[in-house]
């Protein structure tokens, strides 16, 4: 008689139905669809007369669409394939133009019923989905540049403190000498040396030529100090690009670093590099400075045709008019001193606005500023890097420029300090856009896409194509080759495995793991080695039936006996899996994901579900022998 207990029965029977239950949605495959959304100021909603227009040139243009509908604020249509979807999107490009972003997507299937109960398909990866990869490098000039400003700053306010005689602070033009310091005197070189070097470690201070009363002295970042900038660099646009890709809602992206300045990002599903390659390669920040005057008076007018600047203020045009503007030099709070953006509506004009809420040491400094400065005029600075190409000796150079425009330039009504709202954008997504980058923080330098590519749909549905082949493949001879050595017990084998690739499918479904092809390759590993533990069983139920034992004793003493063998392997192919998964980055970890997923399913499946279906056959007959 069998002494298999029923509540392993029950806990048999329940991961049975998760298993079918929750790998269902992965039956259910996703519809080719293309998202209509607008892109420019005054762009027609997303409504009716829009969905019916795009079916009108979906139908004139001979394109077959399942559906054209409204979702919120975007049109969706889907095709039955690619080849439609490509047309459709091709003809509802040509309709609406540039005022909208048209997307390739994939839309699920997945029934009301199974999404309720939070079964949902697994997210496919790079290479079965189709995707944008994007190698980015990072221009660290500007890092370099806005330290040694703040270095220079702290040297004439130093110098100002001390009563140390001095000429001019200011950055030098050849490379490696920093910061160029002249000085009246010896004296006075020999004073500003000693100033410096105690409070700035970090510069390396040496003297330069003299001549009359000009007295040199170099201040240079040390090397040690200029690596720890570039490792901190790169760590901070990675932050800040996990940040902003997650706002896109994209399943498990590739974000790692490749070389020493080199980034790369892959996002599964992504089918518009143009939208993708706006939002995290945006280099957009904010910048508070005093104003001098408002846009368009008498004294920026006069700067802007003269050329003639004062030494404390930079000219600037504003976004909305190109009007010039006197700003202050010194900023009264920079981009990294936010801590959190939103968009919304100006409640005075209707206009819309980000609303800014600062850090601690933000918010001081703006409370001080405002306090000291009510009637007076506070100027917004947006900042943006953008680069331009060239032709030089045959070969493209790509430079970076810095466009700095003035979104808001105010009278300070009345002191504030850690959160307040800034106005002066031109349309509810310009200052969507704006409060994400905000949100997520400024890169600590601007980074220039050097490579992208596209992979499509079609070749990521062959690549499914050809995995789940693979897998049926691996699967198949495995239940067939179990089946013909092992008989009955062979077949309980199978269909334990076929439950194990169920419940291992379902579990990855419900924890979200992103499938790619190193996926599948652990998935059919899996299959692979989950069969080894029914082996080791049916050769020890073998043993004792040759060592006289009765058949259900042989059952009983060959379960026992095979489970510390089998807890041994699994065990160490699960520190391997381990490793990959908390070492590996990117097919690595998906590979060790999967891997470590599937051994513990196996050890379910092949110790204990196989045991109850032996049992649930076995049990209550009187037997002489094994069909093992």
């Amino acid at each position: 008689m069998s002494d298999f207990p029923r509540w392993k029965y029950a806990l048999v029977v329940l991961a049975m139905l998760f298993g079918i239950v929750y790998a269902l949605p992965n039956a259910f495959r996703p519809l080719q669809a293309v998202q209509v959304t607008a892109s420019q100021e005054g762009a027609a909603p997303a409504d009716d007369a829009l969905r019916q227009k795009v079916a009108d040139a979906l139908a004139k243009s001979h394109v077959a669409a399942k559906t054209v509908e409204v979702q919120g604020d975007h049109l969706l249509a889907t095709f039955a394939n690619a080849d439609d979807q490509k047309s459709g999107a091709d003809a509802i490009g040509a309709l609406l133009g540039d005022s909208y972003t048209v997307a390739f997507k994939l839309e699920p299937t997945v029934p009301n019923w199974l999404a309720a109960i939070h079964a949902n398909s697994m997210p496919l990866g790079l290479d079965l989905q189709g995707g944008v990869h994007f190698l980015m490098q990072v221009d660290q000039s500007g890092v370099l540049d806005k330290l040694e400003n703040s270095y220079a700053d702290d040297i004439r306010s130093q110098l100002r403190d001390k009563n140390v005689r001095y000429e001019s602070v200011t950055r030098s033009t050849v490379p490696g000498q920093g910061i160029v310091v002249v000085l009246r005197s010896d004296a006075d070189r020999s004073s500003a040396a000693d100033m410096i070097a105690g409070n700035s470690p970090d510069l390396a201070v040496t003297d330069g030529p003299s001549t009359g009363d000009r007295f040199v002295l170099y201040a240079a970042i040390k090397p040690t100090k200029l690596r720890d900038l570039s490792l901190g660099t790169i760590k901070q646009n990675l932050a800040t690009l996990r940040n902003r890709i997650n706002a896109l809602g994209v399943s498990e992206p590739l974000i790692q670093q490749q070389g020493d300045d080199h980034i790369v990002v892959e996002l599964a599903g992504v089918q518009d590099p143009a939208g993708a390659k706006k939002l995290i390669g945006a280099t957009a920040t904010l910048e508070y400075r005093p104003g001098i005057g408002f846009p368009g008076d008498a004294r920026a007018v006069e700067a802007a045709q003269s050329g003639s600047i004062p030494p404390d203020a930079n000219l600037y045009y504003t976004s909305n008019g190109n009007a010039p503007v006197l700003v202050g030099k010194r900023a009264i709070v920079t981009g990294d001193q936010l801590v959190d953006a939103s968009s919304g509506v100006d409640q005075q004009n209707g206009t819309p606005s980000v609303n800014v809420t600062l850090n601690a040491s933000g918010a001081a400094k703006m409370q001080e500023f405002t306090n000291n400065n009510v009637g007076k005029p506070m100027a917004v600075l947006l900042i943006n890097t953008e680069y331009e190409t060239s032709t030089v000796n045959g070969k493209e150079v790509r430079t970076p420029k810095t466009i700095i425009k003035v979104i808001n330039d105010a009278t300070i009504q009345s002191p504030f300090g850690k959160e307040f709202s800034t106005n002066g954008l031109g349309s509810p997504k310009e200052a969507s856009d704006l409060a994400l980058l905000l949100k997520s923080g400024a890169l600590a330098a601007p980074m220039d896409i050097v490579e992208q590519y596209v992979i499509g749909p079609s070749l990521g549905q062959e690549n499914i194509k050809r995995g789940f082949e693979a897998v049926m493949l691996g699967l198949a001879l495995v239940l067939l080759a179990a089946a013909i050595y092992y008989k009955l017990f062979g077949l309980v084998a199978d269909i334990a495995l076929f439950f194990n690739l169920l419940i291992l499918v379902a579990v990855m479904s419900l924890i979200g793991v992103t499938l790619t092809m190193p996926g599948i390759a652990g998935i059919v590993l899996t299959l692979g080695m989950a069969i080894d533990a029914n082996v080791l069983i049916c050769e020890r139920v073998r043993e004792e039936l040759r060592n006289g034992s009765t058949p259900h004793a042989a059952i009983h003493a060959g379960y026992d006996k095979a489970w510390a063998t089998i807890l041994d392997a699994n065990v160490t192919h699960l520190i391997a899996a381990l490793a990959l998964m908390t070492m590996g980055t990117g097919a690595i970890r998906g590979f060790g994901v999967t891997l470590g997923i599937g051994i513990l399913t196996s050890m379910f499946t092949s110790v204990v579900m196989t045991h109850a279906f032996t049992a649930l056959i076995h049990g209550r007959r009187k037997l002489k022998t094994l069909s093992v």
